[in-house]
């Protein structure tokens, strides 16, 4: 006669499991990134581990988490910069402390295969435009800064700053139906795992769904 035992895993086996899948899960979200696309569209969110007026007694990731400001109020956490093409794949991802400024990460976000960049006006200084130029030979196209009083665009310009607040619906659609801001994690490997397992499972809702719209096209 045989018989089975079913013993239920500790919850410390279960937060090391997880924690050791993090390489694959972040090789996965490299290889799924679209690095090819042409068009991209880039902008960064703060990713909040806790209430601003806790920060000096928040412990988990005391060393990486900084305090930040965007459009929104100041911030205590981390701050995810990333690049979408125009269908709403991932192109490229950083994550960092959340008082880095966004045009420090444009290097990241674009690429070879980049040949147009649409941006806010946090993007817009000339040193980093004309870096990516050189760089990529990528054209940076962004709004009028507050003190401009007028800019020239051509039509294919404004259609694609026209176009820019689907990244910020993407980033809605991370925090409130994905849950990418959290302060559950006991660690800053946690955090990691969190993060990357989110914007896995985004990257690829986004491709299986662009692939069967294209299969029944």
């Amino acid at each position: 006669m045989i018989t089975f035992r079913f013993i239920m895993p500790t919850y410390q086996a279960f937060v090391d499991e997880c924690h050791r899948s993090l390489n694959d899960m972040f090789f996965n979200l490299c290889m799924l990134l679209s690095e090819t696309e042409a068009t991209r569209i880039m902008d960064s969110t703060m990713l909040p581990v806790c209430k601003l007026h806790r920060a000096d007694h928040y412990k988990v990731a005391k060393d990486k988490a900084k305090i930040g400001k965007n459009w929104q109020g100041w911030h205590y956490g981390f701050k995810l910069h990333a690049s979408i093409s125009l269908d709403g794949k991932l192109c490229g991802v950083a994550l960092t402390g959340a008082n880095v400024h966004d045009a420090q990460m444009e290097y990241l976000l674009l690429n070879e295969y980049a040949r147009v960049a649409v941006r806010d006006t946090l993007y817009g200084a000339r040193v980093m435009r004309e870096r990516m130029w050189n760089r990529y030979g990528t054209v940076i196209i962004a709004p009028p800064h507050p003190k401009q009083k007028k800019k020239i665009a051509s039509p294919w310009q404004i259609d694609l700053l026209n176009v820019r607040s689907k990244i910020e619906s993407i980033f809605d659609y991370l925090k409130e139906h994905l849950h990418l801001v959290s302060s559950f994690p006991r660690s800053m490997t946690g955090y990691l795992v969190h993060y990357i397992r989110v914007l896995l499972a985004y990257q690829i809702g986004v491709l299986s769904r662009n692939r069967g719209v294209a299969g029944i096209s």
